[in-house]
């Protein structure tokens, strides 16, 4: 049986409006989706937490997303030219291979930590995080190419809601089993569970049948990665929705400064910082369900900007307030808004993007999006060493504001964009 025939008639309904789900592979895809994100949050997690208990530190909390991000943008240049020219499942494994590896060796640090200078013990958990930046930067091309090729072009919006949401509930869930396995057994054990879980997810990943290489040309590598900055670059559309995403999520994150949050501002517990790091993964999952019954079809652009411009206002209610529940609150609100202009974004990339290209264009998203989250995290990092933590969330906040203002006026083709006209992605 082809596994990518549909499992059953089409029903009335939920289904009828979900045409995705019922594709075999790409129900393994979900799992696979979201068990690997839910794993990697859990991790990062922790180690975020392990570090400022060991520094006790805010600096070395930006460090940490600036080891992950220095390989995810320097790699990314060339990773979208190896996954075009490999087999995407082959890569996926391989990826996943290297991430059990890490998890493996993350535990192995925790266990033997007592024996381990604490400085030596810091630098070899950036040594760590920076390897894993390096997986990334393969595994999000790899992923992305995977999706094209298991969902059928006329479905990608929906099939990318229901990718965004396992993407979410990963995010969500990851962090509150971090908190929950901190308090409960301690980092080692914490570390321990997520090799484990990374090391089952190799089974629906090999369900997954092996794809065809449709970039089969082969050429230089500087002319390949050249290839796909030029594409995006010529893309109104694509490259404005990329840099605003960017800029939002670099200066608007406060995801790496919640340990201080919790510890010298809001004065919660361990299970306190997992929901918090957990909220806004929760908001975007209600917003996942939710888009599930009501697709997005009409002016995404509009949507898109509306978005980041509430996810901007979230952020810097979040940095003034000290009530833990309000608090909560606003991450929440700023997953929601987030979540509408992630489906919005990743649809426009896979709209836009011919097959051929897919490793190298989401190598660029990588560098645009991706990387920006462990770049915010170091940026937040540093201005809570220069301006104080509250300080610098709010500023984080207004300077994303001004982005959106900004990219709202200077970008009619994002502004003006459609899922059903493609004289659009060319205007």
């Amino acid at each position: 049986m082809d596994p990518n025939t549909p499992l059953s008639p089409v029903p009335k309904g939920f289904f009828a409006k979900n045409p995705s789900l019922k594709i075999a592979e790409f129900q393994k895809y979900l799992l696979l989706r979201v068990g690997i994100i839910f794993g990697l949050n859990m991790q990062i997690t922790v180690v975020y937490f392990w570090v400022y208990q060991i520094t006790n530190d805010k600096l070395s909390l930006g460090l940490v997303g600036l080891a992950e991000v220095i390989p995810a943008i320097t790699v990314s240049f060339f990773s979208g030219h190896v996954v075009d020219h490999n087999e995407k499942r082959k890569m996926v494994l391989m990826c996943l291979s290297g991430y059990i590896l890490l998890a493996l060796s993350l535990f192995a640090l925790a266990v033997s930590q007592a024996t381990i200078d604490q400085n030596l013990l810091v630098n070899l958990i950036y040594l760590l995080v920076f390897l894993g930046g390096i997986l990334r930067s393969f595994y999000s091309p790899s992923m992305f190419a995977l999706f094209g090729m298991v969902v059928p072009r006329e479905h990608f919006p929906n099939a990318t809601s229901w990718s965004s949401m396992a993407w979410h509930l990963g995010a969500v869930l990851g962090p509150l089993a971090a908190g929950f396995g901190i308090a409960w057994k301690g980092i080692a054990p914490s570390l321990f569970a997520v090799f484990v879980l990374l090391t089952a997810l190799t089974l629906p990943l090999l369900a997954i049948a092996a794809k065809p290489i449709v970039k089969k040309v082969k050429e230089p590598v500087l002319q390949s990665v050249a290839e796909g900055l030029r594409f995006v670059w010529k893309t109104p559309a694509l490259l404005s929705a990329l840099s605003l995403d960017m800029f939002s999520v670099l200066f608007g994150g406060a995801v790496a400064l919640l340990p201080v949050y919790q510890k010298e501002i809001l004065f919660v517990d361990e299970m306190g910082f997992g929901l918090l790091r957990s909220a806004p993964g929760i908001g975007a999952l209600l917003t996942m369900g939710l888009l599930a019954f009501l697709p997005l079809r009409t002016n995404p652009g509009r949507k898109l900007f509306f978005c980041v411009g509430g996810f901007a206002v979230s952020i810097i209610v979040f940095g003034i307030s000290k009530n833990f529940y309000l608090s909560m609150f606003m991450l929440m609100l700023s997953g929601m808004f987030d979540a509408v202009s992630v489906v919005i974004r990743s649809t426009i990339l896979q709209l836009l993007t011919p097959d051929e290209m897919r490793g190298r264009v989401s190598a660029v998203n990588t560098m645009f999006v991706s990387s920006s989250n462990e770049l915010g995290d170091f940026e937040s990092g540093v201005m809570a060493h220069w301006l104080g933590t509250v300080r610098a969330v709010v500023t984080g906040g207004c300077i994303t504001l001004g982005v959106v203002i900004y990219t709202y006026f200077k970008a009619p083709q994002l502004r003006n964009f459609t899922f059903e006209d493609p004289d659009a992605k060319k205007d």
